[in-house]
């Protein structure tokens, strides 16, 4: 089976490098029904930045916006999964290498029942070509 590969939009803020910071944004998306595609955090000197890929980002904005929240985004990324294999990752690469483009950053999970997951983020110049180079819908 080839790869589902999907155009999304994600969002990243920034809290403090605390323990629960994380934790009670996520409390409030999920008391509000906020359904996450992805979710990412990582230091950020004195902060962290946190990223999400909202499944609605309508209802992820309303909450955000109710909350106080600073967001930057929408940006571009790719929300990648399919069947698990040996080199998988590594023939996307090669996808956008021989286009030329540079990957920003990306992170890649086993999913269990040998399925995979991934997210992908190339500058936003890149983000046309790079949908084509991938197939992305």
């Amino acid at each position: 089976m080839a790869e589902t590969v999907r155009r999304v939009d994600y969002y990243s803020m920034e809290v403090s490098n605390t323990p629960g910071a994380a934790l009670q944004i996520l409390e409030r998306l999920c008391e509000a029904g906020v359904y996450l595609l992805t979710f990412s955090g990582f230091p950020k000197g004195r902060r962290a930045q946190l990223d999400f890929v909202p499944a609605n980002t309508s209802a992820f904005r309303a909450v955000a916006r109710k909350a106080g929240w600073k967001l930057v985004g929408p940006k571009k990324g790719f929300l990648i999964y399919g069947d698990d294999r040996v080199g998988v990752v590594a023939e996307l690469l090669e996808k956008l290498t021989k286009a030329k483009i540079n990957v920003t950053a990306t992170q890649a999970i086993i999913a269990g029942a040998d399925r995979f997951g991934m997210i992908l983020w190339v500058k936003s110049r890149d983000v046309r070509r790079a949908s084509k180079a991938l197939g992305a819908s």
